[in-house]
């Protein structure tokens, strides 16, 4: 597992690791979130958390949902309130913060969704990012996560997320929420050409990758 904390302002400015946009921003929240939407499972005010450009919370508030973005990179949060600002979405805010530590949202949110934000953390950050957002937590309420799975990436790719099995996931979580389901899933992504990055990835119909991942659905007591 790595500890190395990646440079996301690097990212998001096209800089570092990748030639272009971030493979995760896929102009569209990823399709196992958004089937959580279409299904009624999103309710109440709403956590973006670790929200980079904000397509997902921008969905949401395209629908009518108050929701917050949070997220470390200050040209994300800067892009994501511009683009709230040219869809006319008042009910749509974002903050410049760390996840693993922000405060000033005390059982604020009725869900909250981490998008492929969970991998992405130090793994000795993950117990203050769960901490974090428990706080922030209505009683009540749902807690989502979509988090790459072990084997997702090749075991001798030098930097990859921090791909969890499904005890490890649900070891962590359960610390602070009573986990309802963990399943197998799907992250969408652009592909991403490196060396040790295979080019035989299962695609869905845009011709984005689909990668191995677990949907973690848990609530708050």
């Amino acid at each position: 597992m790595s500890t190395e904390v990646t440079n996301w302002e690097d990212a998001y400015k096209q800089q570092g690791a990748f030639d272009g946009p971030p493979p995760w921003n896929i102009g569209e929240p990823q399709p196992e979130l958004a089937a959580l939407i279409r299904d009624g499972k999103v309710h109440g005010d709403v956590l973006d958390a670790g929200c980079g450009h904000a397509e997902l919370s921008l969905a949401l508030a395209a629908q009518g949902y108050t929701v917050v973005g949070i997220d470390v990179a200050p040209t994300a949060i800067a892009a994501a309130k511009a683009a709230a600002a040219e869809r006319g979405l008042t009910n749509a805010t974002y903050a410049c913060d760390d996840i693993t530590s922000f405060t000033g949202y005390d059982n604020r949110f009725s869900t909250i969704i981490d998008s492929t934000l969970f991998h992405s953390l130090p793994v000795e950050a993950r117990e203050g990012y769960l901490r974090s957002v428990h706080r922030a937590a209505a009683p009540g309420a749902n807690y989502y996560a979509l988090v790459f799975a072990k084997g997702a990436f090749p075991a001798d790719v030098a930097t990859k997320p921090n791909e969890v099995d499904e005890d490890e996931l649900r070891a962590a979580v359960s610390k602070h929420f009573i986990i309802d389901e963990i399943r197998p899933a799907k992250v969408h992504a652009y592909q991403v050409e490196a060396p040790g990055i295979p080019g035989q990835f299962e695609r869905d119909e845009k011709g984005r990758v689909k990668l191995p991942a677990y949907l973690l659905s848990a609530h708050k007591a």
